[in-house]
């Protein structure tokens, strides 16, 4: 029997949780003796520490948890490992008697048996394109699709913009560039400059193609605009492809969607008598979409369908006067598991992405644990399945939530953490969306570390995480790690023999644990993730979204 999930729209009534007489009522005068001291503080802050980062890093990282696939022996192995650590320190199940949300999810695998034909030239799977279906079925296709090129496939009404309007791409293959006009142009007026907006995704790109109707949706892959290379595209849209079970079984979505490099693109546009760099130009200047001459593509995507359940890991800390009242960490535990295809190693070990998160929740709740006193506010650790396929575990969350958005205060992300050492600033990505930034630049005030923005605005960093699931229903979202000023010599040297291994290690078989690495970065970072939280869980104050954020609706 098939499940559904009904992904629910939570109304801005809900959203705006406890009123104003509410968030900052008179705290009560609590008794010396259930106020933990400076003291007290302190010890909790300092026992975080890299030696103890490493282990869980080491552990989750290894070849034994298999890449961490959702549906999966890495998923349980994973799963046990956090229930053991949690229980240890005293939290308890966060969903009713449970540590586990269910996510119901789809596993859609397409065979690589596959070449794009475009003109007369056949594309080969991994080289050239990466194609595959979101529809659940065994069997989608395009033939002899007229291809279209929409500029950036953009429909954005409040920035004036629509690649689509007066276009029908019914039936039609778009073929579209990655990212958003602002990066070509750099110029603030135009959406929001170098920094990438969500029309700037991959996901948003797929969707509006089926907004429209379309059958088939290419993005061009470029490095620069992309914020990856080709083989991120090769890794990550290879393999099992997870998602959710819908009712018209995803029949909404585009037929065939997927990725082309930019050598292809190149070719293909001369053959349809355009100038690809021009045509880029063009799309940077306004709506534009131009056809392809009598180009069409055909390919056809056979896939392996099989319907699993994954979970979200859920442990809280109850509070000791305001329990229904929650400080939310989250990382995702999930990576990209493994290829048995390959020769050799045939692990994604994801050990930055995301064993160090992972491994940092634990280290910020015992932490927690360790304090005599137990806070007012409930501090609720939260490990999200999926996130490397569209952020599926938190949006399930998002969609369901156990704990009510109105009475989680704040959430606090930890992504793929710093281990080149330490910096003399914090990167705050999508600085300035809440008052959370305020709480985070005291903290590092302490450490001697100043605040800064997101050092590669145009990766859009801030809608590639959990955090924008839990911002998407209101909840204040704090996304920050070491920034790029490194602290001493020593550390800037050690940063200039790790980037090449680290930047070609992103989603690939290379992210492995390594004794190079310098986690003194990561431990500030969690040490003033813990302040932020400790300061909030104590507090009748509830973080405000800016006056300019999007999420403030």
């Amino acid at each position: 029997m098939k499940k559904t999930i009904v992904l629910t729209l939570i109304t801005s009534a809900i959203l705006t949780g406890c009123n104003s007489e509410e968030k900052h009522q008179t705290q009560a005068a609590i008794p010396a003796e259930k106020v933990n001291t400076t003291a007290d503080f302190t010890a909790s802050y300092n026992s975080i520490n890299k030696e103890q980062l490493a282990q869980h890093i080491k552990v989750l990282a290894s070849d034994e948890f298999e890449g961490r696939a959702p549906s999966s022996k890495g998923e349980q192995l994973t799963l046990d490992y956090l229930t053991k650590q949690l229980t240890a320190i005293g939290f308890k199940p966060g969903n009713g008697d449970s540590f586990l949300q269910a996510v119901p999810m789809v596993s859609i695998e397409a065979s690589p048996e596959m070449s794009l034909s475009i003109g007369d030239k056949e594309y080969q799977y991994g080289h050239d394109m990466v194609m595959g279906s979101s529809r659940i079925s065994d069997f989608e296709q395009l033939k002899d699709s007229e291809l279209v090129f929409v500029g950036y496939g953009v429909n954005a009404p409040e920035y004036n913009w629509n690649d689509y309007e007066g276009l029908d791409v019914k039936g039609k293959t778009v073929v579209m560039l990655v990212n958003d006009p602002g990066f070509a142009t750099k110029d603030p007026a135009v959406f929001n400059g170098e920094a990438m907006t969500y029309y700037g995704r991959w996901t948003y790109k797929y969707e509006e193609a089926s907004r429209q109707g379309a059958e088939g949706a290419i993005i061009v892959h470029e490095t620069a605009p992309a914020s990856y290379n080709w083989s991120v595209v090769e890794h990550s849209w290879s393999g099992p492809q997870f998602g959710f079970v819908r009712d018209d079984l995803n029949k909404g979505r585009v037929a065939v969607e997927g990725w082309v490099n930019v050598d292809v693109a190149s070719e293909i546009f001369d053959k349809a008598g355009l100038n690809f760099e021009q045509a880029k130009t063009q799309a940077a200047k306004g709506s534009y979409h131009v056809d392809m001459g009598d180009l069409t593509a055909s390919v056809t995507v056979n896939n392996t369908v099989k319907e699993s359940v994954s979970y979200n890991f859920i442990a809280t800390l109850p509070g000791r006067t305001k329990a229904d009242e929650h400080i939310l960490y989250s990382a995702h535990w999930d990576h990209l598991g493994k290829d048995t295809s390959l020769e050799g190693d045939q692990v994604y070990n994801g050990a930055v992405d995301n064993a160090s998160g992972t491994g940092a929740l634990i280290e910020v709740a015992e932490a927690f644990a360790k304090l005599p006193v137990t806070p007012e506010r409930s501090i609720t650790i939260m490990a999200v399945t999926a996130e490397e396929q569209g952020l599926l575990g938190s949006k399930f969350y998002a969609a369901n939530p156990i704990i009510p958005a109105a009475k989680t205060v704040a959430n606090i992300n930890m992504d793929a953490l710093g281990v080149n050492g330490r910096s003399s600033d914090v990167s705050v990505y999508g600085l300035g969306q809440s008052e959370l930034d305020n709480f985070l630049t005291a903290a590092a005030k302490k450490q001697g570390r100043t605040i800064a923005g997101d050092p590669r605005p145009a990766a859009g960093i801030y809608y590639r995480s959990d955090h924008f699931a839990f911002a998407n229903i209101g909840i204040p979202a704090l996304y920050a790690k070491s920034g790029k000023t490194p602290v001493d010599e020593a550390t800037k040297a050690l940063r200039a023999e790790l980037k090449e291994t680290l930047g070609k290690c992103y989603h690939n078989l290379c992210d492995e644990y390594s004794e190079q690495w310098d986690l003194s970065g990561a431990v500030e970072d969690m040490q003033a993730f813990f302040e932020i939280g400790y300061e909030l869980s104590n507090e009748n104050v509830w973080p405000q979204w800016s006056k300019t954020s999007e999420f403030k609706r």
